[in-house]
């Protein structure tokens, strides 16, 4: 339990869920410790160097994480996992003398520390996949809803709200297949002591039988781990850099959708907007404020995961020689921060999603008002297959349309229909009601139906393929 007496961090108590919370906190941390002990502890108790009374003696305590002590014992050893070491140890009067045996610290942590990330992935990827089956739904039943399409902030050609949506599930796969490809590929540092050689278990291990390498093998396999065949005193740092990548990547993703969503709340487009709750305050000063809140949440909280990738080049890049412990301070913020960031950008994103508000009218009066425009295209084909001399009729278009934008820039209605059903031009080649069906923007829309229920249900496949990958023995999201 915690209050607010003193400083917290926002991730303590605002953003990311108590899920990844607990991923993170020093007790799951603790754990995770033990594990890597008793996993090696196992290993040795094959070689016949720890005995089934000592190793059953660790694994007895191994949930037994007395924190206040560890932390008094740290106070003066300055040394957080000797001061581990040293309250496990006490836990075990059988067990604790061969505790740690011929390890070094990074042995424990890195390996812990790859069991927690891939937690982490695990739960990440559960959310997006939620996130994505759920947008794919959405997709699919505004296929066919017809909305004015932008460039360069500027009306252009109409498309639909399920293909604008389907840009957003489209990246959103793109992250699904790269955190995916990174969980895959997690690997541990293994057990290969204080600068990478193995040296201390081959020491250990003398006439034995088992090499240092089969040991390792043990070890690795109890814990469901691969591990890098060569290493410092750590696994790679650059490993940190390509997870923190993902992340942001996913960021990325989100930031513009919510971003677009912004622009399309404001009354000059209105199309969209974010849920707003019964009681919900938009401000102090405005009572009719409906500010997109949670859009602005995911974009100030993206653009924080963005700048993150660059602290872990600096631990890869910094990593000098056999190891530097510049790295360790900044870590303990930074992965944690970067899971948690993903985690409330998912969770918000869900929350828009699955409330979005949807306003028909708006999306007409935008595409009557501008759709036209794009429309008389297709009149210009039309126009040009009945017969017509294609750059003269562009000039005859052209100039109709520049009249009418001036008309709708002074706020009159669009008077491009009445001017081109009534131009001699087209109505010589193609009867009127031909030009009227023509110029109705609605339907000039592509493949973009198509192409959004082809997403959509591909999406669905990819999701549910990857999640099958997840579930293998060893894998599975914590519960």
């Amino acid at each position: 339990m915690f209050d607010h007496t003193t400083y917290l961090s926002p991730f303590t108590w605002r953003y990311g869920s108590d899920a990844m919370r607990r991923l993170f906190s020093e007790r799951h941390r603790r754990r995770l410790w033990r594990r890597v002990w008793i996993a090696l502890a196992r290993a040795q108790a094959a070689a016949g160097i720890v005995t089934a009374a000592q190793l059953a003696d660790l694994e007895a305590h191994a949930e037994d994480i007395d924190l206040d002590q560890a932390l008094a014992r740290e106070a003066v050893t300055r040394h957080d996992v000797m001061a581990e070491i040293q309250t496990f140890a006490a836990q075990c009067p059988v067990g604790g003398r061969v505790l740690h045996l011929g390890a070094t610290s990074m042995d424990v942590v890195d390996n812990a520390e790859v069991l927690r990330q891939r937690q982490a992935l695990d739960l990440i990827l559960t959310r997006l996949a939620d996130l994505i089956r759920l947008l794919a739904d959405r997709c699919e039943h505004d296929a066919e809803t017809p909305v004015m399409g932008y460039t360069h902030l500027q009306p252009a050609e109409p498309t639909t709200l399920g293909y604008r949506l389907a840009q957003t599930l489209q990246d959103l796969l793109l992250d699904w297949e790269e955190l995916l490809r990174v969980r895959r590929r997690l690997k541990g540092k293994g057990f290969k002591g204080a600068v990478g050689t193995l040296a201390a278990f081959a020491q250990l291990l003398g006439d034995r039988g088992m090499t240092a390498a089969e040991l390792e093998r043990l070890a690795l396999a109890d814990l469901g781990l691969e591990a890098y065949p060569v290493t410092t005193q750590t696994y790679p740092r650059k490993q940190d850099w390509l997870v923190l990548n993902a992340l942001a990547g996913l960021g990325g993703t989100l930031y513009r959708f919510a971003f677009d969503l912004r622009l399309l709340q404001a009354p000059a487009w209105g199309e969209l907007s974010e849920p707003f709750a019964a009681g919900q305050v938009g401000s102090s000063a405005m009572p009719f404020k409906r500010n997109p809140i949670t859009a602005e949440k995911i974009d100030s909280l993206a653009r924080y995961l963005a700048a993150l990738p660059q602290v872990a080049w600096h631990n890869a890049a910094h990593s000098l020689l056999e190891r530097t412990l510049d790295d360790s301070a900044n870590r303990r913020s930074l992965i944690p921060e970067a899971f948690l960031l993903a985690d409330e950008l998912l969770l918000a994103a869900r929350y828009l999603v699955a409330g979005l508000d949807v306003r028909p009218a708006a999306m007409a009066r935008n595409l009557a008002t501008y759709g036209i425009f794009a429309a008389s295209e297709r009149l210009l084909v039309e126009a040009v297959k009945a017969g017509g001399d294609r750059q003269h009729l562009h000039e005859v278009i052209r100039r109709h349309s520049l009249a009418a934008w001036a008309a709708v820039q002074e706020g009159r209605p669009n008077p491009l229909a009445a001017l081109l059903t009534t131009e001699p031009e087209f109505t010589r080649l193609l009867p009127v009601e031909r030009i009227q069906a023509l110029l109705d923007a609605s339907a000039y829309v592509g493949e973009a139906p198509l192409r959004a229920r082809a997403l959509a249900a591909q999406a669905r496949d990819v999701i549910a393929t990857g999640l099958s990958d997840l579930t293998q023995p060893g894998t599975a999201p914590p519960a």
